[in-house]
This record gives C-alpha cells, sequence and structure tokens, in this order.
C-alpha cells in the first residue's frame, strides 16, 4: 500500500458516531467519502471484492461452500470489462472516482483490518474497477437474480409436467407462444428445486422496500416530505448501509452510502431529497441453446460459443479448473461440448455501473425533482426513486436497463436461442419508464408493486403483493397534516391487509381450539405479543401445501417455502391461487374445502407470541456466526415485528442454505421545511467489534426512533 497521502478533507463524529466531512470543493466531499468508508467499513468492502472477484475460497477459506461461492461470482464474471466501463465515465465522474480511491488507499495506508491480517490477506489498492465490480453486485444480488430464479423456477414446473392452465393461474400470460417440448429438452445444470426433492408425479393434470412522498397539501408545515425504509438482509454486522454527512461552501448532504459505491446514493441535500425500493423489472431473460460440440445452432448454422477459462485457487487445497460458455444470450448452464438443449442467461446490467456513477454525481447539487428524475432515470439497476423538493414538488422515476424483446414476449419463459426475432434490440428508452411528477393525488407510494401504468414499457412481469402500498396509500390519505411522527408511525405499521383478507374466508371455517381462538380474536396486526401471527403463518404454510402439493408435491412446496425465497418474492402469485373460488389447481374440491384440509393439518400444540418466533440475530458478516456468543461478535436475537405484507416488514426465511431476512435496514423521514434529517439504522456506523459505534444503533431502531441528523457546521 502506498505511502499516507495529504488529507483532502475533514472530518469528526456527531453524537451518533456518524462521520462529518467537509471539503473545500466535491472531489474533496469523495476522498472524505473514502477514507471514512475504509476507516468505518474497511473489512466489508474488501471482503465484498474478494467474493465478487471469486476469490474466497483462495484467500478466506478453502472449504466446498466456499468454492461453490467463487463458482456463482466467476460465472457472473463481474470483474469482466470493468476497465473497459471505467474508460466511459464522465471526466467529473472520473475525477469523483479516482479522489474517492485516493481515500480509500489513503486510509489503508494507515491500517489494515486485523481480520484480514488473521488470514494473511494483504490488500491491493483500490480501483475504480473495484467500485464497478461493487456497483454490479448490488444491481444483482438478490433483486434481479428473484427474478432469475422464478423464471427458473418456471422451466422446473413444466418440466414436471404442471399444465398449462394451472401455470397461467400463477403467472399470467406466461403460456404464450410457450414450447413445452422445447423446454422439456432443456438439461438444467441448476436447479431452484434439487434433484432430491421430487416433483408430483402421477398427479391429477389440471395445474422487499418502502417509500413515499407527499405534496405540501397533506402535511403539517406545508412543505414536501419523503419517507424511505429499504428492505434489505439486516441480519448482519455491519449493515449494507453507512451514514455520512458532508458540508463544502455551497451546501451540504446527509447521505446513506454503500461502501465501496462512490456515490450519493439515498438521503439528501440542501433543496431536495430522494429514496429508493426495488422495481422488480424483468431486466434478465434465459433462452434455449441448441449445443454441440463448442457450437450453438443460429437458425441453419452453428456458431462457437466464446470459451472462457476461470482456475480457482483453493486455501490448502488443489486449484480447479471451471470452463464457462458465453454468446450474445449470457452464459451456458451446462456444457457446450456436450449434445442437447441448455439455457443461457443474461442480465442487463452485467456490463455495466460507469453510467450510473455518471448520473449519480450530480445528485451533489441537485435543487429539484425534475434534476433528480433526468438523473436517476440513468441509473443502469432498476429502482424505484422518490423525490421531494423544496419547493413543494415531488415525483417517481423508474430506472433499470430494460431490454427491447418482441411484442409477443414478455421475457418470464424461454424462447430459442436460435431464432433471431427473439434477441434483445437494444434498450428500451428511459423516458418511457413508469414515472410521474406532481401527481394530482399529491403522492406516490412504491413497495415493489405493480407500477406498469405509469410508464408506455411494461418492465414488470412479476411484482411483488401490493398489500403493504395498499396500507401506506390508507395511512397517507387518512390524514392531511403528516409530519415526521407520523412517517415514523407508518414505517412502523404491523397491520397486515393480507391476512384481513383471508381472515374474511377462514372465520367461519374456524372450529374450536387454539389456533380458533388465536385467529378469531386477533387485530391482523404483527406485535411481538400476539399470538395471531403465529397462528396464521401456521395455517397459510399448511394453505400453500394442501393447494400446491397434489400437484407439484408437498415435497417440493415445502422446500420451496423452507429454502427459498419463491414465497417471500412472489407471494401475490400464489395468493391469487389461493384465495380465488374457481382455480385449476382446485382440481374436484372447493376452496373451502381446500381451507378447512389446511386447517385441519395445524396442529394444535401451545401457539407463542410472535416475537419468540419471529427472531434474528446479527452476525459478523467476517466470521458468520462461528464465534462464541460472549464475545460480542454477534447481537441478539431479537425479536422483529411485521410480516410479509405489513409496512415493518418482517420476513426471516432459509435461502440457499443460510438464514436471511428482509426487514428495514435503515428508515429516514425528511420535511423539507427543516435542515434535518431523520433516521434509524439496524447496526451502527463501524464495522470495528471493539468501537463504541459497532451496533450503537440497534437499540434505537428496534424502539422504533429516529434520530436527528442536522448539517455539518461550517468551519
Amino acid at each position: 500500500m502506498a505511502a499516507a497521502q495529504e488529507p483532502r478533507a475533514r472530518w469528526t463524529r456527531d453524537e451518533h458516531g456518524i462521520p462529518q466531512i467537509e471539503s473545500d470543493d466535491i472531489s474533496g466531499l469523495h476522498w472524505g467519502m473514502g477514507y471514512c468508508h475504509a476507516m468505518d467499513r474497511g473489512m466489508q468492502m474488501l471482503l465484498m471484492r474478494i467474493l465478487g472477484q471469486g476469490r474466497a475460497a483462495e484467500l478466506l477459506d478453502g472449504s466446498d461452500e466456499m468454492v461453490e461461492v467463487d463458482r456463482f461470482f466467476r460465472r457472473m464474471n463481474w470483474t469482466g470489462g470493468t476497465v473497459e466501463a471505467a474508460a466511459t465515465l464522465s471526466a467529473e465522474a472520473r475525477a469523483a472516482c479516482e479522489a474517492y480511491c485516493d481515500g480509500v488507499n489513503a486510509r489503508l495506508s494507515e491500517s489494515v483490518p486485523w481480520e484480514l491480517r488473521l488470514v494473511g490477506v494483504r490488500p491491493a489498492p483500490w480501483t475504480i474497477e473495484d467500485s464497478l465490480l461493487l456497483a454490479r453486485m448490488a444491481g444483482f444480488l438478490t433483486l434481479a437474480q428473484s427474478q432469475g430464479e422464478v423464471e427458473r423456477l418456471f422451466v422446473e414446473m413444466v418440466q414436471a409436467g404442471i399444465d398449462d392452465a394451472q401455470l397461467e393461474a400463477l403467472f399470467p400470460r406466461s403460456t404464450q407462444g410457450l414450447d413445452r417440448e422445447m423446454l422439456a429438452k432443456v438439461e438444467l445444470g441448476e436447479r431452484i428445486v434439487p434433484e432430491a426433492v421430487k416433483w408430483g408425479v402421477g398427479a391429477p393434470r389440471m395445474m422487499a422496500s418502502n417509500n413515499w412522498c407527499i405534496s405540501g397539501a397533506k402535511t403539517a408545515s406545508g412543505a414536501a416530505m419523503l419517507g424511505n425504509d429499504p428492505h434489505l438482509e439486516t441480519n448482519r454486522l455491519p449493515n449494507v448501509w453507512v451514514e455520512q454527512s458532508f458540508r463544502w461552501p455551497d451546501g451540504y448532504a446527509l447521505l446513506m452510502t454503500m461502501p465501496g459505491l462512490p456515490a450519493p446514493l439515498v438521503g439528501r441535500n440542501e433543496h431536495l431529497c430522494w429514496g429508493a425500493t426495488y422495481t422488480f423489472m424483468d431486466a434478465i431473460d434465459s433462452w434455449v441453446e441448441d449445443c454441440r460440440d463448442g457450437k450453438f445452432r443460429r437458425a441453419d448454422a452453428w456458431v462457437d460459443f466464446d470459451r472462457r477459462v476461470e482456475t480457482i485457487k483453493r486455501k490448502k487445497g488443489d486449484a480447479l479448473v471451471e470452463t464457462f460458455w458465453e454468446n450474445l444470450h449470457g452464459v451456458l448452464d451446462g456444457d457446450a461440448m456436450q449434445a442437447g438443449y441448455r439455457l443461457a442467461t443474461r442480465w442487463t446490467g452485467a456490463d455495466g455501473g460507469s453510467q450510473s456513477i455518471n448520473a449519480l454525481i450530480p445528485m451533489w447539487t441537485a435543487r429539484s425533482v425534475s434534476e433528480g428524475m433526468a438523473a436517476f432515470a440513468d441509473v443502469e439497476s432498476s429502482f424505484n426513486w422518490v423525490f421531494a423538493d423544496s419547493a413543494g414538488e415531488i415525483g417517481y422515476q423508474m430506472s433499470g436497463l430494460m431490454p427491447k424483446r418482441p411484442n409477443d414476449w414478455s421475457g418470464f419463459a424461454p424462447r430459442p436461442g436460435w431464432d433471431e426475432r427473439f434477441d434483445w434490440d437494444g434498450l428500451v428508452p428511459v423516458g418511457e419508464l413508469p414515472r410521474v411528477h406532481n401527481p394530482q393525488e399529491e403522492m406516490v407510494v412504491t413497495a415493489n408493486q405493480d407500477l406498469n401504468h405509469l410508464g408506455r414499457a411494461k418492465p414488470i412481469n412479476a411484482p411483488m403483493g401490493d398489500y403493504r402500498a395498499r396500507r401506506i396509500t390508507e395511512l397517507l390519505e387518512s390524514r392531511d397534516d403528516h409530519d415526521v411522527d407520523s412517517f415514523r408511525a407508518i414505517q412502523m405499521d404491523t397491520y397486515s391487509i393480507q391476512a384481513a383478507e383471508f381472515l374474511e374466508i377462514l372465520k367461519p371455517l374456524l372450529g374450536a381450539g387454539p389456533i380458533a381462538d388465536a385467529l378469531g380474536a386477533w387485530d391482523c396486526r404483527y406485535e411481538l405479543h400476539s399470538t395471531g401471527p403465529t397462528a396464521f403463518e401456521l395455517f397459510y404454510t399448511e394453505l400453500l401445501v394442501e393447494m400446491f402439493g397434489p400437484a407439484a408435491g408437498p415435497q417440493v412446496i415445502e422446500h420451496l417455502h423452507d429454502a427459498t425465497g419463491t414465497f417471500i418474492d412472489f407471494y401475490q402469485n400464489f395468493d391469487r391461487v389461493l384465495v380465488a373460488e374457481s382455480s385449476p389447481w382446485l382440481g374436484s374440491r372447493t376452496r373451502e374445502e381446500v381451507w378447512r384440509a389446511a386447517l385441519g393439518r395445524v396442529s394444535d400444540e401451545r401457539i407463542e407470541p410472535w416475537g419468540e418466533r419471529n427472531r434474528l440475530t446479527l452476525s459478523n458478516m467476517f466470521f458468520g456466526g462461528k464465534l462464541p456468543r460472549f464475545l460480542g461478535f454477534d447481537r441478539g436475537p431479537i425479536p422483529i415485528p411485521g410480516g410479509r405484507a405489513t409496512p415493518h416488514q418482517g420476513q426471516i426465511y432459509s435461502a440457499a442454505g443460510r438464514l436471511t431476512s428482509f426487514t428495514p435496514s435503515l428508515r429516514f423521514v425528511a420535511d423539507m421545511s427543516a435542515a434535518t434529517l431523520h433516521s434509524a439504522l439496524c447496526g451502527g456506523p463501524s464495522d470495528r467489534r471493539f468501537s463504541k459505534w459497532y451496533t450503537s444503533g440497534v437499540e434505537g431502531w428496534r424502539a422504533g426512533r429516529l434520530k436527528v441528523r442536522k448539517p455539518p457546521s461550517k468551519g
């Protein structure tokens, strides 16, 4: 690491431990951002770089599990083309990125996190290419990734013999142009449902984040307001986000940033506030490739795949050589040397990063909703951005790279790769994506629901349920004098419209016993003391098995529920079938017969309060829960209020063999009448176990308190 540099920014901490960074210019702010990222989250950003490079088995742990992690990241190849992408940065963005890297490296030259020294890692200097790698990771993991997984699940359902009517009930318009014979021949290398979990045979042939903004017409102050609570994995230390405050001669910014990314991601400056949720845009597609001898078919010709060879080094073990086959449709799942049908998958953001940084740099000084919408429209990853400015305007803009497809293909089900008609034809212009400026409703609410009606293009084909959005809208419409406290109450709200609608059907079917008692008295709030949420979730799980198990196989449904995020991300698709009075999934039974059968499957054992059942432990991301609890690297378990369909989401589940969660990783509220930002972070500013700032924000986050952040004082 190079020798220490002359500081280009000054910094202190406020009473919450948040770095207060001051500089004479924007470039100096980026230097300070990088320095403080490396100081407070150096372990986090270096660990993410190691993972993204596919070098975890080489540098950290040579276990089989870590080799699989490396294999995934090598397949994605997000380090590929980063030099070329960096060359497309604007002059302003390049200067900002170079200053950021200088700040990171200035701190790392002073101190390298002891965890990395413990395993013998001597980190190379941080580069612009490293930040582009992390930008790609942030745009794909759990976000675009979930869309790809549900599309892969659809293929598995087709291969399992689930019929068109049942598929259409789950995934509307998915069977238009569906070639079942072709998909039946596809050899899947990676499966959502493992081969060991058998799909039903001989079955009857029938088959997470909130943000909102409101105009001054609905606030006590008369100024526009904005609230945001991104629902990400929260059972980790440190948090995904890190808070930083900035001051320069012409302004200030109170931000939430991500270590490794040199950009003002969410937060506010003097004139404008902005927040983000995920869109569920379909920016990832698969094609069926006809393969043989390292070639793929195009019309009547055979074309060579690009062959990429990766060597995965293994700590205290032999290296593995992996071959990946690529073409215009992405990376092949399988060996192109073997004759057969295989899937190739491509994500629009795989080569990106620089365009997003170009778009975000001007946000330091943006003054209006119009400027914010124009800037964020060019961000490559798909997010819902909401805005509120000091002039009282509000707005919404979807970002993301939406591929142009033929009119008769939504992108959900794979199409033949040999038919050029299904190739992407560039990208949909950003002006066609959903957006709205100063809507007549005086508000914008996004909670991962379907927002296609706000644009000419229709980028969403598998949205999350709209229950949270409906509840937030209901609460916003209930009064015209909103303030920070009312926004905080909305963020903490645990009322489930989903449960209320299900109980309208269920209550007439209830008999006697603990389940009936708990559900009969329940107010549909997922509060920690209540047994109602526990009873409802026990019933809901059995209802999924009872409804979908006969055709798909009970083991499959249990696997999807227990070991994947399928019912977490796409529960609306399944709910639509569960509540329908007529559905091909019912077979010869009525809806009420299926519901009664599910109710009969629920055990009458003690129904514990929700707070005893819905708990998570904050695990140190480097040690992964492997150290004794008394050492203090992990904290918890912490009871979490809320459920899948409540504004305060409280989803805890297993995916890919590990416990994960969708809960509010961060909450913030801005009233544009005051130069403040109110926020809560589950964690603390620092990833240093022995720092007073390691978990300094957890108790306030648990209690629903918002701390008040103010601009750094001048000088």
